[in-house]
């Protein structure tokens, strides 16, 4: 049996044995944090979506908390996205860019 889609996994003379947890990869982009405002599926509301920050999902949480202590507002983490409510994007290129990253901005 598979191990690797979380089910219980049973053994002859030792009998139920718990599948370890399947690591999640970081996935691999080209390098560049692309920050971009969006206003589709959400209600006519603006949110300032970044993507491509080469970090576990533990790290984008930490980095969404700066970023929306630092924009007076609130968001998420979703897929390896950060969304910040509202239209923050010159503050957040700024603040990205001084943590390192290569930031360009996407869309409209």
């Amino acid at each position: 049996m598979g191990s690797r889609d979380g089910r219980i996994v049973y053994t002859t003379g030792i009998g139920r044995v718990a599948s370890p947890p399947a690591k999640k990869q970081v996935p691999l982009g080209d390098g560049i944090v692309r920050v971009r405002r969006e206003t589709g599926g959400r209600g006519g509301k603006t949110v300032t979506t970044i993507r491509g920050v080469p970090a576990a999902e533990s790290a984008l949480k930490e980095i969404a908390g700066e970023l929306k202590r630092l924009c007076g507002t609130g968001g998420t983490v979703k897929d390896h996205v950060i969304e910040i409510q509202g239209d923050h994007r010159d503050k957040i290129v700024s603040a990205l860019t001084q943590r390192g990253y290569t930031v360009k901005l996407a869309g409209g």
